[in-house]
């Protein structure tokens, strides 16, 4: 049974909070990406200079790193563009920079990467994660993206990146009210945060299969055992077994 003063519904409303949080903070980049994007003729990739102060405006709060990435091919004068920022302790946000050659040893095919393949093939916003960020950071880290189009065609994605730790601390002290183990799991069933050490994030949730639940349309299950409620659109869901 859930907690009187906290139920699985309030903590559902606070990631679902959380994620139009971060993304509310998007919102001014990938309009400046379209913006640019859809000027007359070839866009070069100087011109991406012009997203820098809203990428810069969208660090802080819980987002510890912002940018723009293109669809190879969507800049006129290189194959692909990689416009990104990240927070530094104590100081302004640094530019990050990778190997865009394919012929490098370094190259990063961000191509192949979930939070760019899935807002390309879906055509939507998402959230990837959790998962170690070896490029930047080392940390466990969520990464939002939206998909920016031209003329209709995918081009990019603006994205964001958010600590796990920093979701944990604003959601674990409610996750500790509810009555029973309860995780925030993602779609592939990786916990995100849990009220117990027998869920430490990234593990796998094999019982219930959270996979083929998402499949199914991501229901509301609410029994003697289990509560399972999906946070508003997020690839995110609230997972609690009873004791």
């Amino acid at each position: 049974m859930v907690h009187d003063a906290v139920t699985g519904e309030d903590i559902v409303e606070e990631v679902s909070g959380i994620v139009e949080g971060v993304f509310g903070r998007l919102a001014p980049v990938v309009t400046a990406a379209t913006d640019v994007l859809g000027r007359p003729g070839p866009v070069r990739a100087t011109e991406l200079d012009a997203l820098r102060p809203h990428v810069l405006a969208a660090l802080g709060g819980r987002v510890v790193g912002a940018g723009f990435i293109a669809a190879p091919d969507a800049l006129a004068d290189q194959r692909f563009g990689f416009e990104w920022w990240t927070c530094t302790a104590g100081g302004p946000p640094a530019q990050l920079f990778i190997s865009l050659d394919p012929a490098s040893d370094h190259f990063l095919d961000y191509t192949r990467q979930s939070w760019f393949t899935v807002p390309r093939d879906s055509g939507r916003r998402h959230i990837t994660g959790p998962y170690v960020d070896y490029l930047c950071t080392d940390e466990y880290t969520l990464t939002f993206t939206v998909p920016v189009r031209r003329a209709g065609v995918f081009a990019g994605v603006v994205g964001a990146d958010v600590f796990v730790q920093e979701v944990e601390r604003a959601l674990l002290p409610k996750l500790r009210h509810l009555d029973g183990r309860a995780a925030l799991i993602n779609a592939q069933g990786r916990v995100i945060a849990a009220n117990t050490a027998r869920q430490a994030t990234g593990s796998l949730v094999r019982d219930p299969d959270i996979a083929s639940w998402w499949n199914s349309g991501a229901p509301p299950v609410r029994d003697d055992t289990t509560v399972l409620l999906r946070c508003g659109d997020a690839p995110i869901a609230l997972l609690v077994r009873k004791r």
